[in-house]
């Protein structure tokens, strides 16, 4: 059970190994396009089809006519990678139960973006945990883990990429240890392994989520760019000398120790376009205006020549 790209490499993984994956459940087809005439479907759909699997793509998951086709299937376990929450009588229909593979080390990072948040805060490492579903969103038993450094210059497509290929790796691990267990592999509850730091949470991760605010640190707005960057992008807005606004995201900054003077001021030194965070200067590496495309910073200097001239909105203004 899976969505996105992310989800793909666990279920190739799985074929490639020789597992019986005897069916796929996925999101329903997205309408896509100018008039959302032409319907889209998952990346997982397109796995599955390329090795004839039957998809499964139920609106709501306690839907009679998907719970009777799901049984149908005998499946003697479920996994889930990126999906939706599910409803009892989906998670404990398999005799071995269902397992989840989350991209953070449990019980920290639960949520629908564990990945843009442990960048977001400046982890220095993250990983992949399975565990056994239950009741609430990703709080069940444990059953392995497997760790993944996050470099400083990282940004979230790098830990993406790390953490889909540990994430079909352990779960190749986890389905060994659950069949030589006979379905009950060693686990162990979230409470046990909390260290009595305080859990950071992932919640869906919105627009709004995405401004920039410059009244934090610079090393705060830098771990908050790359945690959002190349998607969705972190953005701020850029207030011209008339009062006109544009948006402009920011994809890549690079940290100084040039102190800044005052949060949202724009500077250049001809050749480097900067922005004051709240204690020092960050300089802007990549950009993308609004209706134009992304650029180097340098690039959009020579188009902008009097780019001192304008400010960045604060985020409270």
């Amino acid at each position: 059970m899976g969505t996105p790209e992310f989800a793909v490499e666990t279920l190739q993984t799985l074929v490639e190994n020789g597992y019986n994956v005897v069916a796929v459940v996925t999101q329903p087809d997205k309408p896509v396009g100018r008039h959302q005439t032409e319907m889209q479907p998952s990346e997982v759909k397109k796995c599955a089809l390329e090795h004839g699997l039957p998809v499964l793509q139920p609106e709501k998951m306690k839907d009679p006519a998907f719970i009777e086709q799901l049984q149908s299937y005998h499946a003697n376990l479920q996994v889930v990678v990126a999906f939706r929450m599910l409803p009892e009588v989906v998670w404990a229909m398999p005799e071995y139960g269902t397992f989840n593979v989350h991209a953070a080390l449990l019980p920290q990072y639960r949520g629908a973006a564990p990945i843009n948040w442990a960048v977001i805060n400046g982890e220095t490492e993250t990983g992949v945990t399975t565990f056994f579903l239950d009741h609430d969103i990703d709080t069940g038993r444990i059953i392995m883990k497997k760790t993944f450094p996050i470099p400083d210059d990282a940004d979230v497509e790098y830990v993406y990429d790390g953490l889909m290929h540990l994430g079909a790796q352990l779960c190749l691990e986890t389905l060994e240890a659950i069949i030589a267990a006979d379905g009950h592999p060693v686990s162990i509850p979230q409470d046990s392994v909390h260290d009595g730091s305080s859990i950071k949470s992932a919640p869906k991760i919105f627009k709004e989520t995405c401004e920039i605010d410059w009244t934090k640190t610079a090393k705060q707005v830098y771990d908050f760019v790359r945690g959002l960057s190349p998607v969705p992008g972190a953005w701020t807005t850029l207030m011209a000398p008339d009062g006109k606004e544009t948006v402009l995201k920011v994809y890549k900054t690079r940290k100084t120790d040039k102190k800044g003077q005052g949060s949202g001021i724009i500077t250049t030194d001809g050749k480097a376009l900067y922005i004051s965070a709240g204690d020092a200067l960050l300089e802007i590496v990549e950009l993308q205006l609004a209706g134009k495309k992304r650029m180097l910073a340098r690039d959009f200097l020579n188009g902008m020549k009097n780019i001192e001239q304008y400010h960045v909105k604060k985020k409270c203004d």
